[in-house]
């Protein structure tokens, strides 16, 4: 094809299996290692923040959740407000600057030993705002940085960074917990996302040389200017905005009660603290080994083969099928392998695929109304699936007993994915028609 890369076969055959074009693999490659010390960063501490949410207490953590929906409404305004007046180049940097500076902070808070127990759910509840923020906030660059077709080639790929990250994260806890204690990680996980700056400087002077190229003229670097809140008033006004809303809290409400259900069984099965880290960390490592090999070299082709629509299906169901068999044996066993799987199939597949959806919005979307619902919409479904599980705790329902709930919640979830992929192959056919480029191999069928 014109647009393989030349070069060495090595090379070709590299790009025939990550699915990338000429001129493509300088953003790539970034797009990839910043996504790896990102969620390295990430996985050092996820570990940290269950055995903190344990450690506060597991009966308090509905409240836990619903502080963060609260942070998350107060964080969300302030990030359009910064994304309306700084061009990308100094808004992304900025804000990972900020959650830089936030994790040394709560390293001197949690080793003084001083209110260790608000610490404790100060960091749980501030870790959920750091994780979603930072993703979110990336997944807005590369979709700005990306079209729909670049999207179904490559997001799998970059995805994979991440993955590859998560993997020497939690590695990397699992083995000095037995050493240090938590809290003394924090340094480590601010050092490696202070990685991802140099990432980003180089994909924006990726995107000036493209763009400079005349191959992309969107003004994509310029501020986005509007008011604070036009992002949720684009949601209120978009049908298909409001679908990916259903998907993300129909997502998020599952993966609540299992990880409620997982706290619950945890808790059973192991006293010692550093026994329950080690846990978490071990699910950790296995979900992303699991998932790195997926997204390298299945989910583009997956995607392309089967269409967008039915790919968001899949999880889904499997998520469906999961909480019946946990309806019949909630024990650890059953808990562990289908929560590898539920996550490896979200990061692997779901996750990108979701990410693709917004490839065909306006850009403003892409910014401000992506950042809401991938904050403040997903942390109103753990809010609001906390207190739902708890309710159903009330009433005399146990794991089992809420697992059986949840399963046709996992169908619903399934037909919503499949139809927001039909969607959005249309709109990307449209928009390729507007302008001229139908590529036939690049069509995103559902």
């Amino acid at each position: 094809m014109a647009d393989e890369p030349g070069g060495a076969p090595q090379a070709r055959l590299l790009a025939r299996v990550l699915l990338f074009r000429r001129g493509e693999l300088p953003g790539l490659a970034a797009a990839f290692l910043y996504y790896f010390c990102l969620l390295c960063s990430y996985y050092i501490l996820r570990p940290v923040r269950d055995e903190m949410g344990v450690r506060g207490g597991v009966e308090h953590m509905q409240w836990l959740f619903t502080a963060t929906f609260v942070a998350m409404l107060l964080a969300v305004p302030v990030f359009a407000a910064l994304a309306a007046r700084f061009r990308r180049s100094v808004l992304i940097p900025a804000v990972y600057g900020i959650f830089i500076a936030c994790i040394l902070g709560f390293w001197l808070w949690l080793r003084s030993d001083w209110g260790m127990a608000w610490g404790a759910r100060a960091f749980f509840v501030w870790l959920s705002v750091f994780n979603l923020f930072v993703v979110s906030v990336f997944w807005s660059f590369m979709v700005d940085l990306f079209d729909d077709a670049q999207a179904a080639r490559l997001f799998g790929a970059i995805a994979a960074g991440g993955s590859a990250g998560a993997i020497l994260g939690p590695g990397l806890t699992a083995v000095l917990v037995q050493m240090v204690q938590p809290h003394a990680l924090l340094p480590l996980a601010a050092g490696v996302l202070a990685l991802t700056l140099p990432c980003m400087a180089a994909l924006n002077r990726w995107s000036y040389r493209r763009d400079d190229g005349g191959l992309r003229g969107d003004g994509s670097e310029q501020a986005l200017g509007g008011r604070v809140l036009e992002g949720v008033r684009a949601v209120a006004g978009s049908r298909y905005l409001l679908g990916i809303c259903a998907f993300i809290w129909l997502y998020t409400t599952l993966a609540t009660f299992l990880y409620f259900a997982q706290a619950t069984i945890v808790e059973r099965a192991f006293a010692d603290t550093g026994d329950r880290t080690s846990v978490f960390a071990a699910m950790d490592l296995a979900t992303n080994a699991l998932t790195v090999g997926v997204q390298l070299f299945v989910t583009g082709r997956l995607v392309r083969r089967i269409g967008l629509g039915r790919a968001l299906a899949l999880v889904p169901l499997i998520v469906a099928a999961g909480f019946l068999v946990l309806a019949a044996l909630p024990v650890l066993a059953v808990l562990v392998v289908f929560q590898v799987l539920r996550r490896s199939g979200n990061y692997a597949v779901a996750r990108p695929g979701r990410e693709m959806l917004f490839t065909v919005v306006p850009r403003m979307q892409k910014y401000k109304s992506k950042n809401f619902i991938d904050t403040v919409v997903y942390r109103g479904g753990d809010a609001l699936a906390g207190w739902v599980y708890t309710a159903l705790g009330a009433l005399g329902l146990g794991v089992a007993g809420i697992a059986v709930v949840a399963a046709p919640l996992g169908l619903i979830w399934a037909a919503i994915g499949y139809r927001l992929g039909v969607i959005q192959g249309n709109l990307a056919r449209q928009a390729r028609l507007e302008v001229g480029d139908e590529p036939a191999t690049e069509s995103i069928s559902a």
